[in-house]
Order: C-alpha cells, then sequence, then structure tokens
C-alpha cells in the first residue's frame, strides 16, 4: 500500500490506474485491483480520532467505538475495489452532509467539553470534502466505462439497543429510484436473507426496518450519478459483542466470505436487468 496525495489519487482513477493507497493525511484507504463495474464502501469502518480533539471530547474511546461500524470493511476487503473511511464519525461523519458532518452532540450526549475552533472544524471538513472529491471521480469513472455502476454502502448497527426483534440484515432504498432499481434491492435482501452464519444466527433480511437510507453517502451518489444505484446495507452487530467490545472473528469472515460470492451475482444481475 503506498501514501499518496489526494491529487494522485484522483489522477491514478482518471487514468485507469490499478493501485492501493492510503490518503497523505491518512483519512481514507482506498484499492483498486480491476476497474469492475462495482464498487465496495465502508464510510463508518474507522476509528482513528485526531489527538488535538481529545481532550476536548466527553465521550470515551468504548462510546466512539459503539457508534461506530467496525469491520465493515472487512467484511468486503476481498473485492477489487473498496474505499473505506479510516477516521472516527465523532470527528466527522462521512456519512451527513457537510453542514450536518460535524456532532454537537451523540446519541443524546454533549460531545464536546468547549466548543470546537473554526479551525479545527476546517481541517475535518477538509477531510470530508477530499473524500468526496474521490468518490465522485471513482464513481464519474466506473459509470463512464460501463455505463453503470453498483455500489455495495455498507454499514453496521448495535442491534441490542431496540426494544423489539430486528432483522440481521436491513436495507435502505428510500432515496434510491425504485421504479428503476426496487426489483434489484428485493434481489438482494433474498440474498442476504440466504446466507449461512456461525452460531445458529439466523440471517434474517428487511428492507427499510430499522433504518431507510437516508446517508449522504447515498444520496450524494445518486443525485451525481443517474446510473448508478447505491444498496444501503447494514449488518445488525450479530458479529461483536456490543457491550463488551468484543469482535467475533468467526462470524466476521463467515460474512466476508459470503459476500465474496454473493457480490459479484448481485452485480451480474444488475448489468443483466439493466441492459434488458
Amino acid at each position: 500500500m503506498d501514501r499518496l496525495a489526494l491529487s494522485k489519487i484522483i489522477s491514478n482513477i482518471q487514468n485507469e490506474i490499478c493501485f492501493e493507497a492510503v490518503c497523505e493525511d491518512y483519512s481514507f484507504s482506498i484499492k483498486i485491483e480491476e476497474y469492475v463495474p462495482f464498487i465496495c464502501g465502508a464510510v463508518h469502518d474507522g476509528h482513528q480520532f485526531r489527538k488535538d480533539l481529545w481532550q476536548n471530547c466527553l465521550h470515551n474511546e468504548y462510546e466512539r467505538w459503539y457508534e461506530e461500524d467496525p469491520c465493515t470493511k472487512e467484511m468486503v476487503q476481498s473485492h477489487p475495489i473498496v474505499l473505506a473511511g479510516r477516521d472516527s464519525r465523532f470527528e466527522y461523519d462521512l456519512n451527513r452532509s457537510p453542514e450536518s458532518a460535524i456532532y454537537e452532540d451523540a446519541w443524546g450526549k454533549k460531545l464536546w467539553k468547549n466548543p470546537l475552533s473554526k479551525d479545527d472544524i476546517g481541517i475535518s471538513l477538509d477531510k470530508h470534502a477530499n473524500f468526496y472529491k474521490v468518490v465522485h471521480a471513482l464513481v464519474n469513472k466506473i459509470e463512464s466505462k460501463h455505463g453503470k455502476a453498483l455500489v455495495f454502502d455498507m454499514h453496521s448497527y448495535n442491534w441490542r439497543r431496540w426494544d423489539r426483534e430486528v432483522p440481521v440484515w436491513n436495507l435502505g432504498t428510500s432515496n434510491i429510484d425504485n421504479e428503476r432499481f426496487g426489483n434489484m434491492a428485493e434481489s438482494w435482501k433474498t440474498k442476504l436473507a440466504g446466507i449461512t452464519m456461525p452460531h445458529n444466527i439466523r440471517s434474517t433480511s428487511a428492507i427499510n426496518d430499522t433504518f431507510q437510507g437516508n446517508g449522504f453517502f447515498l444520496k450524494y451518489i445518486t443525485s451525481n450519478f443517474k446510473n448508478t444505484l447505491v444498496l444501503a446495507t447494514e449488518i445488525s452487530k450479530i458479529y461483536c459483542n456490543e457491550y463488551e467490545g468484543i469482535i467475533y472473528p468467526e462470524v466476521v469472515r463467515a460474512v466476508e466470505t459470503n459476500l465474496k460470492e454473493l457480490i459479484p451475482l448481485q452485480t451480474k444481475e444488475f448489468l443483466r436487468s439493466y441492459d434488458s
């Protein structure tokens, strides 16, 4: 893996160069082994938290980890194109618009002892903007090369905080063109329900149950690229102990192994459906 300037990353994409790199400020990573018609994204995978902010933050490391989406990059790491955030959403949230990307409070608890300075906010928003410059360049390249693109927008959520039974997989479709792509969401839901998990975990799936797909990553791509479908895919944190901060690697690996087969299958179906 290389460490590259933003301009070099974008230049590589525009020139269809395969590479693996971390951005020079370590805010995100990108891997492109082949310019295939699908992209895997994990915008909330990051846990880094800028040291300048430590003393001012009222949330401890576990509280931040609890609301992040650990292992979502690992679940899709075997695919040819993977784009992932490395910074915690508590510094800036890549799945929110720039206007709301910096939290003042988080899940009912005030986040900062003192208001952030303009300089601190500016540093974080610059990283947010740079990430979306890469998103734009990447989706533009894939859509222009293949005529269409499929993006798997991977997230996770804390299922134990719900007071009812919730699905292992939730797809958020409220901001996609359901007239064109609703059948693809239904197909993806069915595939996810067929996943075999360790420990007799039943791989249930639903659409717009716990979340509706209102993230900025999906909205940005959908509003800028009319021939690209984003499948906002949330897995409940059945792959860890939310309260103890313990990851179950055998469950993560099972998810990765299944997605290694299912994501290309879904992409082939998407391409066939689109062409027809």
